[in-house]
């Protein structure tokens, strides 16, 4: 696989304590995939190599107004914010992890749909001359599946990180990567890593 850096942005998918940690609102849903897949590591390592080789690092990351007054929960998964008050922005849940902290250099785009292809999003993506996004993050049939296919309508190269995902279930993941693999490229963070080690002259 083949990887140009200044074109390309590595998006890292609700990584947000409220829904990947044990402790989170979303913890019942998602948390034990997270752990047995290795998901929080393997992220972590597709973004240290991603920064290595100067690609671009974004995070999305849904949160809400302490007052829920910008949540439309129109779905069972917005419901559920909504029952549970979590995912409040300010609150230590809300945040990305600590493992997968963003640094100075990276971007974080907030939003309040399931889906992160926000125009925040793109004006960062038309801004940098990105064509190509790699995605990892949770949940892989959920926000990952309804970000990238978007992405892929807007014209986006688009690659799935298929062993930094999780679902609820591995049935759930494998549906989604199965569904994924007619619109994205469906890789693995190894093949990715080695893509895009930085070039010697």
């Amino acid at each position: 696989m083949e990887l140009n850096p200044e074109r390309t942005a590595v998006i890292a998918v609700h990584c947000q304590g409220d829904i990947v940690s044990g402790d989170g609102a979303f913890a019942p849903f998602f948390h034990d995939q997270v752990v047995s897949r290795n998901v929080i590591s393997k992220i972590g390592s597709l973004l240290g190599s991603a920064r290595e080789s100067g690609m671009t690092v974004i995070y999305t990351r849904v949160a809400f107004k302490p007052d829920f007054s910008d949540l439309n929960a129109n779905s069972p998964l917005l419901k559920v914010v909504e029952q549970a008050g979590c995912l409040k922005d300010g609150t230590a849940l809300a945040d990305i992890v600590p493992e997968l902290a963003p640094t100075a250099t990276d971007t974080v785009i907030t939003h309040q749909r399931v889906g992160g292809f926000v125009p925040e999003l793109t004006a960062v993506l038309e801004d940098r001359g990105i064509d190509t996004l790699v995605f990892a993050g949770v949940a892989t049939n959920a926000s990952v599946e309804s970000t990238a296919r978007v992405a892929t309508d807007a014209g986006y190269r688009v690659i799935i990180a298929e062993d930094a995902c999780s679902a609820a279930t591995p049935e759930a993941h494998q549906a989604s990567i199965e569904s994924l693999g007619l619109l994205a490229e469906i890789s693995s963070t190894a093949d990715l890593t080695g893509a895009s080690a930085p070039q010697t002259v």
